[in-house]
């Protein structure tokens, strides 16, 4: 029986060592040298207030309509003239496939979004924008833009429709 209890007694001895101690080492070690300041946050910068005075600008929030009697002089197109078909169009859903020339004139093919294939020529209108074509090429169509800017003037901007393949 003596050695029983002298059995237990050294069992109960290497259960009071702790076996965690190498991990409570590292947990200790890594906490010590892992904490790093962290850098303060940038000052909020305050922002300018803008007020709006809908007195003298447009309603962002409604349509925009054309002003007919307004500016532009030479650029203001013709509002009454009647539409050709192209000019139901975006310019960005038109699509230029092609060129064939007939009696010395070269005539541009242009595809709209529904497959529709248009033969048109120089002086001819497409686009919603007032577009006219001054120029074709065997790669692309010169068309002259009028728009009207912000305060109601009539201005002319170019664009060009390149051939697609």
């Amino acid at each position: 029986m003596k050695h029983a209890w002298l059995v237990t007694l050294v069992l109960l001895a290497g259960c009071a060592q702790d076996e965690f101690a190498d991990l409570r080492a590292f947990m200790a070690q890594t906490g010590a040298s892992g904490q790093q300041a962290l850098e303060p946050l940038p000052p909020v910068k305050t922002q300018e207030v803008f007020n709006y005075e809908p007195s003298e600008l447009p309603d962002p929030f409604r349509p925009r309509t054309l002003k007919a009697g307004k500016g532009g002089g030479a650029f203001q197109p013709d509002l009454a003239r009647p539409k050709e078909p192209l000019e139901q169009y975006a310019l960005d859903g038109l699509r230029m496939v092609g060129t064939i020339k007939q009696g010395g004139q070269l005539y541009a093919l242009v595809r709209t979004p529904e497959n529709t294939l248009y033969k048109i020529r120089k002086g001819e209108h497409l686009g919603q924008n007032f577009g006219l074509v001054i120029a074709i090429g065997e790669a692309s169509i010169e068309i002259r833009e009028t728009v009207q800017d912000g305060a109601g003037d009539w201005t002319e901007t170019k664009a060009t429709l390149a051939l697609q393949e």
